[in-house]
């Protein structure tokens, strides 16, 4: 039996930074102090994509990143999937305009894939699956790449300040021996599917000349962000079970970076060490669906995971949507 290993990650950001201090000062001349909200969501500043940035042009940064470190040329790609919640156009798609950048070979499998935040972790496990079941594609590319800043409605102070702009890229390999891919388990919960919706007004309706950009813009209802914690905990402990690995055998988590606080909660119900999660979202805010490979690259850079290390990826999608996938990297 193959198995589908991950040979390289990369990520991508834009080069503006903007720390907190203007988004207090932008909501307090509301009379509004997000000062606890940005501490509960662990944030401390944020990069945003500057004019003529978008989700494609990011992902095509942080997919010539992947390849240059993997010492690949787009020739040698079988198969690219990008996922966005924020596709540049929605067609063609994002994957075969990265294909035309990047000068992919004609027999390349292009598609996107859309699971919102989660797409990316989805995007990796469905990707590995497919590969273990098509012997033709040795290497995959999987780009996850949100622009979310510019849909943002300025007067919201749960969006505007949590989100950041950036990109990450993964190319999975097919190789005779471990380690690789191990297993993946999924969690669906459509009763709150409403609660965030973008664009707000439907793509039926942007064309009337009576929405305003506020009505077009991300729309979020205030709701209990922990919902996800306690499916979060379950489906770890039972990837776990059904592979025979304990806590002591997983060396990081790189989960969804929306909030500190539920990363901390899932450590908590857990029991496991915080040490082992790795959280980037001080750095880069809330990037969507690259959130979790940021992290795995980071952990990399810093030492903390290695070759051979068990790694969980989590991610949760609006509505809710949560897959959970284990790695040995």
């Amino acid at each position: 039996m193959e198995h589908i290993a991950i040979r390289q990650a990369a990520y991508y950001h834009p080069e503006k930074v903007v720390h907190n201090d203007y988004y207090l000062d932008h909501f307090k001349s509301r009379g509004k102090d997000i000062a606890r909200f940005l501490q509960v969501m662990g944030r401390e500043q944020r990069y945003i994509a500057a004019e003529g940035e978008n989700a494609l042009t990011m992902g095509y940064q942080a997919a010539r990143k992947v390849l240059s470190d993997a010492g690949l040329a787009s020739e040698d790609l079988d198969m690219i999937v990008f996922s966005s919640q924020t596709p540049e156009y929605t067609y063609p798609t994002n994957a075969l305009l990265l294909h035309h950048r990047l000068r992919g070979k004609s027999r390349t499998i292009t598609l996107d894939s859309n699971a919102n935040c989660a797409g990316m972790v989805a995007a990796v496990e469905q990707a590995s699956r497919y590969m273990q079941s098509n012997p033709h594609v040795r290497y995959a590319l999987v780009v996850g790449s949100d622009l979310s800043s510019v849909n943002c409605n300025p007067e919201d102070e749960i969006t505007l300040p949590n989100f950041g702009d950036a990109a990450a890229a993964v190319i999975l390999e097919r190789r005779a021996e471990r380690p690789g891919f191990i297993d993946s388990l999924y969690y669906t919960d459509s009763d709150d599917c409403e609660n965030i919706m973008f664009p707000a007004c439907g793509l039926s309706n942007i064309y009337n000349p009576e929405m305003t950009p506020e009505q077009i813009r991300i729309s979020w209802k205030p709701f209990d962000g922990t919902c996800v914690v306690e499916p979060a905990a379950a489906d770890i402990e039972e990837v776990m079970r059904r592979n025979g690995l304990t806590l002591d055998d997983i060396a990081a988590f790189c989960l969804s970076q929306f909030s500190l606080k539920n990363i901390e909660l899932i450590c908590e119900k857990l029991g496991a060490d915080m040490d082992k999660f790795i959280y980037v979202g001080d750095e880069f805010g809330y990037t969507g669906t690259s959130s979790p490979f940021i992290a795995l690259q980071r952990g990399i850079e810093q030492g903390s995971i290695k070759r051979g290390d068990y790694i969980f990826f989590w991610s949760v999608g609006a509505g809710w949507q949560l897959p959970t996938v284990l790695f040995q990297y």
